[in-house]
């Protein structure tokens, strides 16, 4: 397990609210460092709020220095526009973050809200409640869009990717249990 602190952001993209959370990780001990909603409905125009995103995201990298990215990858809804300006705002957010060095790491909503509470269908609601007692912080109702960003950092996390770490990855379970003796295994 990796002993020196290093930090991971997370993102939910969007146009009009984007939630971003930074988070960070010494050893199995988990704090979070900031997060918070980017309110882009004051920007008239789509190109003036992805430029927004572009900048702001930059200066939360230059601010926190984490060492990778986990953002929220767009799942398939029934209004195209919608996913084109959702699809944009995520890939800003990515040329953010690779601009400034980042490694970046994408997770489908279902993915994060299983790794967060145990449920792929979990609501907002059900997921800020578990992120909120994870992280032991209030959360108010407001920030339902960062709590969704410290889920894509949690879920980064739980996936065991991190700076000298791979990618935990065992064959079976046998093997699972084996590297983890610890673990409660019921």
């Amino acid at each position: 397990m990796q002993k020196t602190p290093y930090k991971i952001l997370g993102i939910d993209p969007g146009t009009n609210l984007l939630g971003y959370a930074v988070i960070q990780v010494e050893g199995k001990t988990l704090t979070a460092v900031d997060f918070g909603v980017l309110h882009l409905t004051k920007y008239k125009d789509h190109q003036t709020k992805l430029k927004e995103i572009f900048l702001q995201i930059q200066e939360i990298i230059e601010t926190y220095l984490p060492v990778s990215m986990a953002i929220e990858s767009p799942f398939y809804g029934k209004n195209v526009q919608s996913m084109l300006k959702l699809g944009r705002a995520q890939g800003v957010a990515m040329a953010a973050a690779m601009t400034m060095g980042l490694d970046i790491h994408e997770y489908a909503p279902k993915k994060i809200k299983l790794s967060v509470t145990g449920s792929g269908n979990a609501s907002k609601e059900q997921v800020s409640a578990m992120v909120a007692r994870l992280l032991k912080i209030k959360i108010v109702k407001s920030y339902l869009d960062a709590t969704d960003a410290l889920g894509a950092a949690l879920c980064h996390y739980y996936q065991g990717v991190g700076p000298n770490l791979e990618k935990n990855k065992y064959k079976d379970w046998a093997s699972y249990v084996k590297n983890n003796p610890g673990r409660k295994t019921r």
